[in-house]
């Protein structure tokens, strides 16, 4: 009889546990056919162009698969996890190929987001990979939320795409995530005010004394994160300022360090016949010399790109149409490759032009349910003043310049289907 007492309470003690807890399967599954048309351009005016057509994914939403959860352990606390793959829908893959700070790839399944955290009335602190603050505002106060051929080309120019570009800027694989990360999320209580604080570690080895340190790049301060962002959202209106600093190259023994130092301001508002949304960005590629050489007394200065963005969504029944327009311009750039000082910064050297380029986006979403919804973009890259940016700005895809050649404009398209669970 003392025995089945025993298993009825463990089994009320079993079933209380159960309702304070929760596990959610969810994801996206997005396909498209994707298609765009790259031209370039030499000093004779002879034109070649780069086409491409394919069934890829991710046009609408970023196509995933995840698993969250979380457990109420009383006195307002709870603990949560979120484990959230990339999927490859197109060929059947999963996870996919992470690049790491070095710039190498390795395969990782939970790549979108892997984390575990405890929140209450303090907050929420976060451990593990996750969203940089930066990022956030490029893809919330963009009209297509930096997926498919629509993107900005602030995201663009800050690493959120595989083009290479003279600056840089694409070797900053903190970009959209950080590994290895602690997190601070502000309550929701605090009247429309929100905010987030990151610091992401670099893992690497010190030695002592220093001279025992292996002379191999990108070993020592490569692939540490600190970041915040802050906002107010209040009914019609949201707006969000971010600051980060990604280190994302270092040579010991030179005594440099490379690190990209971005700040963002963004906003949106909604009148309801119409969302409007803007977003002005800074990024500075600075690199900082215990050992000064010769050409720094010339006052040569680190590469660094500017972007802005005007957007807006118009809901038109079942449907969403949504246009955005879009620039970068880089200053200081760097040749690709260049290696000694004297090869780099030519742009300030001899007075010639920034490179720059416009983008013009616009799609329409019909909504068929909650859930599912098909989808059609295009837009259109113009690059100007490129004379020595010596690979394009296409709107999507990597597309390598003959020898000779400039990149001119860039047109590429989306259709899809996107459906959620």
């Amino acid at each position: 009889m003392k025995k089945s007492l025993v298993a009825l309470a463990a089994l009320a003690v079993a079933g209380v546990a159960s309702a304070q807890s929760s596990v959610t399967l969810f994801g996206v599954v997005d396909a498209t056919i994707n298609g765009y048309s790259n031209k370039s351009e030499n000093g004779f005016g002879q034109e070649v162009k780069l086409q491409k057509n394919q069934l890829t994914n991710s046009g609408y939403n970023s196509s995933r698969l995840g698993f969250r959860g979380t457990e109420d352990l009383g006195g307002g606390l709870a603990a949560s996890f979120w484990l959230e793959a990339g999927l490859g829908n197109d060929d059947g893959t999963t996870g996919g190929n992470v690049a790491n700070v070095t710039g190498t790839s390795t395969t990782g399944l939970f790549n979108r987001r892997s984390t575990v955290s405890l929140s209450g009335a303090f907050g929420e602190v976060r451990l593990g990979r996750d969203y940089t603050p930066t990022f956030w505002n490029d893809t919330v106060f963009d009209p297509f939320g930096t997926n498919g051929v629509g993107t900005n080309l602030i995201s663009t120019a800050n690493g959120g795409a595989t083009i290479p570009a003279p600056t840089g800027f694409t070797t900053n694989q903190m970009y959209v995530r950080a590994s290895n990360s602690v997190g601070y999320f502000l309550p929701p209580n605090l009247g429309g005010f929100y905010g987030q604080v990151m610091y992401a570690f670099n893992e690497a080895s010190k030695y002592d004394p220093g001279i025992l340190t292996p002379n191999t790049a990108n070993s020592q301060r490569t692939g540490r994160y600190v970041g915040a962002r802050g906002g107010y959202a209040n009914g019609p209106l949201d707006v969000a300022l971010a600051y980060g600093e990604a280190t994302i190259g270092d040579d010991f023994f030179a005594g440099t360090t490379n690190t990209l130092k971005t700040w963002n301001l963004g906003a949106s508002y909604d009148f309801g016949v119409v969302k409007l949304f803007g977003e002005y960005s800074s990024a500075k590629n600075e690199t900082d010399r215990s050992n000064p050489n010769l050409f720094n007394a010339f006052g040569l200065t680190d590469p660094g790109a500017k972007g802005w963005l005007l957007g807006a969504t118009v809901p038109v029944g079942p449907g969403l149409i949504r246009a955005s327009y879009s620039a970068v311009k880089y200053s200081d750039l760097q040749i690709p490759g260049a290696t000694t000082a004297i090869s780099q910064n030519l742009t300030q050297l001899f007075g010639l032009q920034d490179p720059k380029a416009d983008k013009w986006a616009i799609g329409y979403v019909h909504n068929l349910s909650k859930r599912t919804a098909l989808y059609a973009t295009v837009a259109y890259v113009t690059n100007k003043d490129n004379t020595l940016v010596g690979n394009g700005l296409a709107v999507t895809g990597a597309f390598v310049n003959p020898t000779g050649y400039a990149p001119k404009n860039s047109t590429g398209y989306d259709l899809g289907i996107r459906h959620a669970f």
